[in-house]
């Protein structure tokens, strides 16, 4: 190591760098109108908050069971309903499929399309469409699992092995068969591990859509919250968190085993 890249030499790097967050985040709080001064007066708010938080109405707990099911129910048809409609997609957007880069590529532009969609703002929209309930929970988890897992699919085509596929073409075997024999054997681990994944995501998400309407356990906690019903909002949350390690945890063991 030289002595001009010691920390003594090096030093005015440094502080260019702490100064220039310094000047973004105040640049953050003129643009926002932050109100510092508001913020630290009312914190006592927060130790209301917790004293409240941290003493749960534990008898709640058997109103959020029927909410929670129906999160898990919304998410699993969603996630069903998105891997079963990427997959065809997924296939599509691949050379190995298509062997035609203009059809390739534009499938590929119609899935981006659909990744860019915020999953809150697709709620929301299609909350405004379908109305209140699970139902558009499902719809909203199914676009949102098939734009993520079709990408994950079409990735998996174009790395696997063409030694079967150049086999198959070589006897004369048509398009299907070659997709269903070459092909589909060597991505079904990867659909199934990729299908878990978005389990898991999927049920984080069902929380957020909760907020728009789209039902579940999402639309529990955010009434608790809206009327500061605190001692609810803590067994709710409890009651998520446990759900979604246990899920977290199935999840990636099966997972594990897969591949």
């Amino acid at each position: 190591m030289k002595i001009k890249d010691t920390i003594h030499f090096n030093w005015y790097k440094k502080a260019l760098f702490i100064l220039l967050i310094f000047v973004m985040t105040v640049f953050s709080i003129v643009q926002t109108e932050a109100n510092l001064h508001l913020f630290f007066t009312n914190t006592h708010q927060m130790f209301i908050f917790f004293e409240r938080f941290l003493q749960p109405d534990l008898p709640y707990f058997v109103n959020v069971l029927s909410p929670l099911l129906e999160t898990i129910q919304m998410s699993i048809v969603g996630t069903f309903l998105g891997v079963i409609s990427a997959i065809p997609f997924a296939f599509l957007a691949t050379s190995v499929i298509t062997e035609n880069p203009i059809v390739t590529w534009t499938f590929r532009l119609f899935l981006s399309i659909i990744r860019t969609i915020p999953t809150l703002l697709l709620g929301a929209l299609l909350v405004a469409i379908f109305g209140i309930g699970p139902g558009t929970g499902v719809i909203t988890i199914a676009i949102f699992t098939f734009g993520m897992v079709s990408q994950l699919i079409y990735e998996a085509v174009e790395n696997i092995d063409f030694d079967p596929i150049e086999a198959m073409n070589a006897v004369g075997a048509n398009k299907i068969k070659v997709i269903v024999w070459a092909i589909v054997p060597q991505v079904m681990v990867y659909i199934a591990s990729y299908s878990l994944y978005a389990f898991e995501v999927n049920i984080r998400a069902s929380l957020v859509l909760g907020y728009v309407g789209a039902g579940g356990v999402g639309v529990l906690l955010n009434t608790a919250m809206s009327l500061s019903q605190y001692d609810r909002v803590a067994v709710i949350i409890f009651v998520i968190f446990v759900v979604i390690l246990l899920i977290d945890n199935l999840s990636e063991n099966v997972r594990r085993r897969l591949i």
